[in-house]
């Protein structure tokens, strides 16, 4: 069997801009039409890894169906590992936060820094250090609760 130079860098390139499902359909449906359905074949002239033509031909076929599940990939969320923790934050902050001295915005502003804020949950709440994450997490969660931090102006006396 004998692809062209031109037709192979065509497929490849087809192939690199296509992700999951696309990518081994088309790679399916390329060796079904160049290479007589035979993956050995494929990859000697192509390049492709053997493996993947063969789940590619298996979904092909309707055998199988890989569901790619890349949104279940990485770290998950405080809340997951802690459940509570939002509600704790957001109870914290209520106690020490004042409203936008020049009211221009409906913000929330609180005296608590991420780092104190940190250290309260683990003294009020009863978490413990290892399980809390940390001061730049912290603060990510109090400013989508609508909480920022502001320094607070010195009085002169």
């Amino acid at each position: 069997m004998g692809i062209r130079a031109e037709i192979r860098d065509l497929l490849n390139e087809t192939k690199k801009s296509l992700t999951g499902y696309a990518q081994r359909h088309f790679m399916a449906e390329t060796v079904e039409t160049f290479c007589e359905g035979k993956a050995q074949q494929a990859e000697q002239a192509l390049g492709w890894n053997r493996k993947t033509i063969r789940k590619a031909m298996q979904e092909r076929s309707g055998q199988f169906c890989y569901v790619d599940q890349r949104h279940l990939s990485g770290r998950k969320k405080a809340e997951d590992h802690l459940p509570n923790v939002l509600n704790d934050l957001n109870e914290m902050a209520e106690q020490f936060s004042q409203t936008d001295p020049t009211f221009r915005t409906t913000r929330l502003f609180t005296r608590l820094t991420a780092s104190e804020m940190r250290t309260q949950l683990i003294e009020q709440k009863g978490y413990t250090d290892a399980e809390l994450p940390c001061e730049e997490t912290l603060r990510k969660k109090l400013n989508a609760l609508g909480y920022g931090s502001k320094r607070v102006k010195k009085v002169n006396r």
